[in-house]
């Protein structure tokens, strides 16, 4: 007689027993070795940035009882000429900080990767490296006898027979901007050129033979395989000189001062102006909140350029 199987019930399968054994423990001694630096950065950074937000959202001078204002700062700032002025001068200086200097190091990156055994490179980069490492108030000094109406600038433009251009280049309502931002330029460019440099280092030198097999010349080496392998290197310089050229202070307030009249009067300058020198704090919380939030932006958008393999 043939042995009859029970039908199996319908219903869900029971679930298979956990492994037995110790369950991993949460890593919270991670956290410990994160303690010190999230506390430096609360303390120094999140705090004070939490009470400026507060503090422009009074009419206060420093000193007396604060008047509450709510948004009526900002809307000041909007309609204040000598603000809109400042912040336009920002964005001019973002062509001479960053645009510029990537574009310089760019084509010397592509040069000085042609001249690898070329003697004296070293010296040579260490020359364009030497802005970072000297204190930018140095830096605008030595610039501000260079400008100076019988500096070196218009020295050399009377030996070469062009004394009808010599000028007082930061005293010039049409020089005074462009000039500080050269000075910015010069800077920059010592930093992107390392920059690119070591990130040419990384690109697979089979892909250089590759192209000159093919007949590739400089231009089209630099486009086909320098410039793609450089995307990393070139969204940390931008991200760098960008952020520069917005919270700029020290060059502006040694060379011009923000004169002549407001000609290069920055955002950074106005902010510590109007905190310091005319009372009205609550105004500067509002422009150095502003400041600080166009540079959070300029920073996702510069960081679009990263490439995805490199933002994990």
């Amino acid at each position: 007689m043939a042995t009859v199987t029970p039908a199996r019930a319908h219903g869900p399968r029971p679930r298979a027993p956990r492994p037995r054994g110790p369950r991993p423990r949460r890593q919270w001694k991670a956290y410990l070795y994160l303690a010190p630096a999230l506390a430096v950065l609360g303390t120094f950074l999140l705090y004070p940035f939490a009470q400026s937000i507060w503090i422009s959202l009074f009419d206060w001078n420093g000193l007396s009882l604060a008047t509450w204002t709510g948004l009526g700062n900002y809307r000041d700032m909007a309609g204040d000429p000598v603000v809109r002025a400042a912040f336009g001068h920002a964005l001019v200086l973002i062509a001479f900080f960053a645009v510029l200097p990537v574009v310089l190091a760019l084509l010397l990156t592509a040069v000085m990767g042609r001249a690898v055994r070329m003697r004296g490179l070293g010296f040579f980069r260490a020359v364009l490296f030497l802005p970072q490492v000297v204190a930018s108030v140095v830096v605008a000094t030595s610039w501000l006898a260079l400008y100076a109406p019988d500096g070196l600038v218009n020295q050399l433009l009377r030996l070469v027979g062009l004394e009808v251009a010599t000028r007082a280049w930061l005293g010039d309502f049409g020089t005074a901007l462009p000039a500080v931002g050269l000075v910015g330029s010069w800077v920059g460019i010592g930093l992107c050129l390392v920059l690119f440099l070591s990130g040419v280092a990384q690109i697979d030198r089979e892909l250089y033979e590759a192209a000159r097999l093919e007949g590739a010349g400089l231009f089209r080496e630099f486009f086909a395989v320098t410039l793609p392998g450089l995307r990393g290197q070139i969204a940390v310089a931008l991200t760098l000189t960008v952020v520069a050229a917005l919270k700029t202070f020290d060059l502006v307030y040694v060379t011009t001062s923000g004169g002549p009249g407001t000609s290069t009067t920055v955002p950074a300058l106005l902010a510590y102006d109007r905190a310091f020198r005319t009372g009205q704090v609550g105004s500067a919380c509002a422009i150095g909140v502003t400041l600080a939030v166009l540079i959070l932006l300029v920073t996702l958008l510069v960081s679009r350029v990263q490439p995805a393999e490199e933002d994990a």
